[in-house]
């Protein structure tokens, strides 16, 4: 792989609020560990495959959630070419902190792609785009 094809280029990545709440918004997931993976088919022609990061500030401080970030762009970047083509994919980091070494980043990397499978992998995944997304539940009153 080249140098400018394992980057993170604008269009491999989620940028916008609407684009997130999309994916959210179809609540097609699975998690392992310290990770959740939401995906959605973006409908993309020429299938490219997108990310978006969330990692909260209950993570910790920048110094631990940008460490975070960056083993996650690293395992995409690894990833995007053996991920299913055509879909927006969106992580979340629910709790703790990023392992460390090579054998964290491969563990994060193997854990990105068996959630990316497992989701996509579900019947009815492709028709997901193409259906509307489901209502939100009632808020509850205090």
């Amino acid at each position: 792989m080249t140098p400018a094809a394992a980057g993170f280029p604008r269009t491999a990545r989620l940028l916008s609020p609407a684009d997130f709440s999309r994916v959210y918004d179809h609540r097609l997931n699975a998690a392992a560990g310290p990770l959740v993976l939401y995906a959605l088919p973006n409908g993309c022609a020429d299938g490219r495959v997108r990310l978006g990061l969330s990692v909260s500030r209950r993570i910790g401080k920048a110094v631990v959630r940008n460490r975070w970030k960056r083993r996650l762009r690293e395992a995409f970047r690894r990833l995007r070419a053996t991920l299913p083509p055509g879909n927006d994919f969106v992580i979340v980091v629910r709790s703790g902190t990023p392992p460390a070494g090579a054998a964290g980043a491969r563990e994060v990397t193997e854990s990105i792609a068996s959630l990316a499978a497992r989701v996509t992998g579900r019947r009815g995944y492709a028709e997901a785009a193409a259906r509307p997304a489901p209502p939100p539940p009632p808020r509850r009153r205090r």
